[in-house]
């Protein structure tokens, strides 16, 4: 019998070429390929040297099999891949981890052009400081360590920083009153004013009021607003995001399997599709948790007059936004990528060994380790997609 193939390009390099930014992926070739002869694309490219800002960078979940290559045990890393055609991603290409064992003297080789490499190299490490590739946390961040690169390069549409603007407007208002003062007529100029400046990602004298309300220095300002405004943006993205889980929930209690059947499979399957289930809801509540100790530190210092209570959440703030940032980007992965590979309005049809591997991967990328998703397993009930929309209602 000949072995039946099978398209897996939604899962290659070539499953990209569409794919522009998202919380797992920059598509640099994508944007060059959509921005070509745009003045502004070439003046102010992501990386100078041209075979890098050709490039496809990922937040990759590293496996058990690729750790060996770093000096210390990470859970995710930056990769790098440079296609050997990036109007044809098909192709391949050739990759590396940013912070492997060597991966400057790879890059060295791969890069090709030596200007400006000192200059590509801080803006990967960079990128390798952010726990996903969100791109309103990626173009603040860049911005925080004067990259001058194009707007092309950070997919935010204008109803997108609309949208944030006015949620943001709304979850600060009460610390504009305590920072700021109150009065009737500039109450809203005020909001406005603060939210601007804590979106715009500059360093502001008239931010001082504020800073002297949580009475912090320096660094230690600066990196509590990133990760304050990282909070805020989290908070913003779950709640845009619940009910595209909440589809995909739906979706894999819906979808047909065609094609040949394997029993034992079938129930492998099943078996997955029920951890991907519990794994989710275990994450987003996880993220739920993180995101309550900013509600609580928040409500301390606007309903309390407690300004050490979100100065004390502000400190420790960085940390916390980085594991934050990996768990949003988890669920963030799995919603984009289900409506990527099953778009609205299609056929919800799929073939089994097709949906195992989807549904494995999804598992990969959820998963902690065993004991963990034990304990997890242990508080959370998820026989069905109802409970689980009941449990996050």
């Amino acid at each position: 019998m000949v072995a039946r193939a099978q398209d897996r390009s939604f899962r290659s390099l070539s499953g990209l070429e569409r794919t522009a930014s998202t919380s797992r992926v920059l598509n640099l070739a994508a944007v060059a390929n959509q921005n070509a002869g745009d003045p502004e694309y070439e003046a102010a490219p992501f990386f100078k040297a041209s075979s890098l800002n050709g490039a496809v960078i990922i937040k990759h979940r590293l496996r058990a099999d690729e750790q060996y290559i770093f000096e210390q045990a990470k859970r995710i890393s930056t990769k790098v891949i440079i296609p050997f055609e990036r109007t044809d991603l098909g192709l391949g290409g050739r990759s590396l981890f940013v912070g492997q064992r060597g991966w400057q003297e790879l890059l060295y080789q791969l890069r090709g052009d030596q200007d400006e490499e000192a200059r590509d190299i801080a803006l990967l490490e960079a990128l390798d400081e952010l726990p996903s590739l969100d791109p309103f946390l990626l173009r603040e961040h860049l911005k925080r360590r004067d990259f001058r690169i194009a707007n092309c390069y950070f997919a935010i549409s204008p109803a997108d920083l609309d949208r944030m603007q006015r949620f943001v407007s709304g979850e600060i208002s009460k610390l504009v009153e305590l920072a700021y003062g109150r009065s009737s007529s500039g109450a809203n100029a005020n909001i406005s004013k603060l939210v601007s400046l804590l979106l715009s990602g500059q360093d502001d004298t008239r931010l001082e009021p504020l800073r002297l309300t949580l009475g912090l220095e320096g660094e230690n300002f600066r990196e509590g607003i990133f990760s304050w405004k990282g909070f805020l943006y989290y908070k913003w993205v779950l709640n845009s995001l619940w009910p595209e889980l909440r589809d995909v929930i739906a979706e894999l209690t819906e979808i047909k399997v065609v094609g040949p059947r394997d029993n034992e499979l079938l129930n492998q399957v099943k078996d997955v599709g029920a951890r991907v289930n519990q794994a989710i809801l275990g994450q987003v509540r996880k993220v739920r948790v993180t995101l309550q100790v900013y509600d609580d530190a928040f409500a301390e210092l606007t309903q309390a007059g407690n300004p050490m209570a979100f100065r004390n959440f502000l400190l420790k703030s960085p940390e916390m936004f980085i594991t934050l940032g990996e768990r949003t980007g988890m669920v963030s992965h799995i919603a984009s990528f289900w409506r990527y590979r099953f778009p609205k309005g299609r056929p919800l049809k799929v073939e089994l060994d097709e949906l195992f591997d989807i549904l494995q991967d999804f598992h990969t990328g959820l998963g902690d380790d065993e004991d963990k998703a034990k304990a997890e397993n242990a508080l959370v009930d998820t026989t069905s997609s109802e409970t689980l929309g009941r449990a996050l209602i």
